[in-house]
Order: structure tokens, then C-alpha cells, then sequence
């Protein structure tokens, strides 16, 4: 009789999540059947071959363990027939006839969740939040009525997108909606080897140009120059634009997580979140005092700002996203008291930067490299169109040379 063990297949990194797998062992012959479970090394006792108790935060190891129950019960019933009918079968056969049995199991809301779980565990809060929100909308779509995978064709998709644009949502949006199910649809198919049928090929996934909200410099002086002393949150958020400002538009995400051993001889060295490049930044003198202004509420923290006190990584990327909300409250307020009553962002400052290095002539390929994008045609996206009286200034000035030449 053909023999089935749980088996964790570490990752080539060291550290990252692993694979379970089972080895299906018959006539000399060994197969294995890839399991989309994904599993820190900590979390299972290799000699035992199961999970360790509570070796996670949120109960994915348990439902991983259910999972495993319930496929091995699958495989040992598939074996048990066939012995029992003394059939000649080969573990070719028996994998087909399991992965026949389990194709309506696999469910699209059901596997999105485990992804989300999975990009937690492995501490990338920012996808897994993405990837959350694509869910709660697709999953309204579906009237939350999960369905098998094999359902998601082109057709349901195509649907979700008109879904969409019934309810008004900005054709960015939808977008990101898509481009975030697609790469979780196609890792899912990947692992669990189902065929691949690209439903997501006929719909909108490019980036469309918004008009940037990009402030000039002097709306950044006249923000500098704010008497903000009866409001040290006013102030706070005035400084951390600032900073973002001066730091080439850093994301406030970076300026959140920046720790005090980022700063050395001068230079600000941090890696982006959103890309995992590192950048360099030259500390200027206002940089500089700003960094100063905070230090005696950070004494006793290895951040470089008093916005991130935690150091579980789950509640301190809950205290980022609770700051950010606050922060950009306080600048639609500091927005008003410009006199202008400019709608500022916390990407407004990036917006400003690469606006306002344009207009001092520098080059586009600098621009891009000073935000740490890998293109240009990304850096172009932050950039405000060219102003129409400029246009119109050039184009003045060709005219009258052809007048000038008519006349001659």
C-alpha cells in the first residue's frame, strides 16, 4: 500500500516562510503533491510532522493543520478504495484523483484570506492591507458568496469591472483593485497547479494621469514661516511635510519608520517601503533642525520621530496608519491657513518636490533617481503639467517670428 507524509520544504532565504508538501511514497517510487500552505520555520516540529501549538498570532496555523487533516483523510480514502478494489494504480493516479476531488475546494475568498494571512506572517503589512481592500471589493461584488476558482474567467471579471463603473469608482481605483487581484489570482493557480486562463487580460491596468495638487515654493515658505506655538499637532504635521519636503517628497510611511541609526556622518540612509531600494539623503541644515526639535521625545525610543512607539511590528504598523489618518487632517487644516485653502496631502510634498525641481531645470532623469523610481515614466506621473501660460508665452514667441519673417 502506497504511504503519504507531511513534509516542510524550507525556503532558499533564510528566516522566510517555507512550503508544506506531501511525499506520497509507492512501488519505489516517490511524488510530491506542492500545498499552497505557506510556514515560518518556527511553526513546525519536523519529527512530529505537525504544527507546534500557538506558534502563531492569528490561528493560521490551526486552520493550516485542519487543512492537512483533511487532505491526508482525502488521499488515504483515495488509497483504501483502491487497494480494497486491488486496482494496479500508479501516484500519478492517485495525485490526478486528488486533485480532481479538491478543484471545487479551492475557493476565491478562501484563498485571498490565507493570502493576507500569509503576507502578515511574513511582516508585509502594507500588501497585506492592499490586498484586503481588493477583497472586501470583490468580495461585495460576489454578494459575499464565495465561489469556486475555476469560476474566475474572463467574463466574471470583465462584470466586476462594469460593477465598478456603475458605482463610480475612479478608473485608478478600479485598477488597483485589478492589478492586486491578478497578482494574487495568478500566484494561487501557480501553486495549487491549475490551469492558467489570464481573465484579467481584457480589463483596465494602467495608471492614468490625475492632475498632481503640487504647491509652489512660495506656499512651502509661507508654510515655514506659521506661527504654529498655540498647536504642537498643527506643528508637528507642518514640520513632518516640511521634512518630506526637503528629504526629495519621502513618503510618509519612511519618515514614520525612520530609526536613529538611519543618520550617520551626515547622511540619511533609509530603504522604501513601497519598493525596498535604499536611498541616500545629505542632511541640509533644515533637515537637520527639524530632527533636533524632536529628539527629547524620542529619548528613549530608536525612532527618529514620536510616531511609532511599538515594537510588535503588527501594532506598530497600526500606530503608522493611525498617524498618517491624523496627519492628514491636520494638513487639510494647514491647508486653509495658508490663505489659499489649498487641499494638502502628505504626498502633496512629494508632488511639490519633483514639480519644483523641474522648474529649476533639473533633469528629469535626476528628478527620478532623487525619488528612487526605476523609471521615468513614474516620476512623469508626479509631475504637473507643463502651466498654460508658459505654453502660451511659447507659443506667442513663435508667432512673432513668423510675423517678423512674413514682413520682411
Amino acid at each position: 500500500m502506497a504511504t503519504v507524509k507531511v513534509k516542510f520544504r524550507k525556503s532558499s532565504v533564510e528566516g522566510k516562510a517555507g512550503t508544506i508538501y506531501y511525499q506520497l511514497c509507492h512501488k519505489q517510487s516517490n511524488r510530491q503533491i506542492t500545498t499552497r500552505m505557506r510556514v515560518l520555520p518556527h511553526w513546525w516540529d519536523a519529527e512530529k510532522e505537525t504544527f507546534i501549538a500557538e506558534a502563531d498570532s492569528n490561528g493560521l496555523s490551526a486552520r493550516y493543520q485542519q487543512q492537512i487533516e483533511k487532505d491526508l483523510l482525502c488521499i488515504r480514502r483515495i488509497l483504501c478504495e483502491w487497494d480494497g478494489e486491488g486496482r494496479d494504480y500508479t501516484l500519478a493516479d492517485v495525485i490526478d484523483r486528488f486533485r480532481t476531488l479538491n478543484e471545487n475546494g479551492d475557493t476565491v475568498l478562501s484563498c485571498l484570506a490565507t493570502l493576507i494571512d500569509e503576507l502578515k506572517n511574513d511582516g508585509r503589512w502594507g500588501n497585506a492591507r492592499n490586498l484586503q481592500r481588493a477583497l472586501n471589493s470583490f468580495s461585495d461584488f460576489l454578494g459575499g458568496l464565495d465561489r469556486p476558482l475555476k469560476q474566475v474567467d474572463e467574463r466574471l471579471v470583465m462584470e466586476y469591472e462594469q460593477w465598478l463603473r456603475t458605482r463610480k469608482v475612479s478608473k485608478n481605483s478600479s485598477s488597483f483593485y485589478m492589478r492586486t487581484l491578478r497578482s494574487a489570482y495568478n500566484k494561487v493557480i501557480s501553486r495549487n497547479q491549475m490551469e492558467q486562463t489570464f481573465p484579467f487580460r481584457n480589463v483596465y491596468t494602467g495608471v492614468e494621469r490625475t492632475r498632481k495638487r503640487a504647491v509652489p515654493e512660495d506656499i512651502m515658505v509661507r508654510l515655514q514661516k506659521l506661527d504654529l506655538t498655540h498647536s504642537a499637532p498643527l506643528a508637528f504635521s507642518r514640520d513632518m511635510f516640511i521634512f518630506s519636503y526637503c528629504t526629495r517628497g519621502m513618503a510618509f510611511v519612511d519618515i514614520a519608520y525612520l530609526k536613529k541609526e538611519d543618520v550617520s556622518g551626515g547622511i540619511l540612509s533609509y530603504v522604501r517601503h513601497k519598493t525596498g531600494q535604499r536611498l541616500t539623503v545629505r542632511i541640509e541644515p533644515l533637515i537637520e533642525e527639524i530632527i533636533e526639535r524632536y529628539e527629547p521625545f524620542v529619548h528613549n525610543s530608536p525612532y527618529l520621530f514620536p510616531i511609532i512607539t511599538s515594537n510588535d511590528p503588527e501594532e506598530a504598523f497600526r500606530q503608522y496608519q493611525t498617524a498618517l489618518g491624523y496627519h492628514n487632517r491636520k494638513l487639510k487644516k494647514l491647508g486653509k491657513l495658508t490663505g489659499e485653502n489649498l487641499h494638502l496631502s502628505s504626498y502633496t510634498a512629494r508632488h511639490s518636490w519633483a514639480t519644483v525641481a523641474r522648474k529649476h531645470n533639473v533633469p528629469l532623469s535626476v528628478i527620478s533617481a532623487g525619488m528612487g523610481h526605476t523609471s521615468e515614466k513614474t516620476t512623469l506621473i508626479y509631475l504637473d503639467s507643463v502651466e498654460n501660460s508658459l505654453i502660451d508665452k511659447a507659443n506667442e514667441e513663435i508667432l512673432e517670428a513668423l510675423c517678423r519673417n512674413v514682413s520682411k
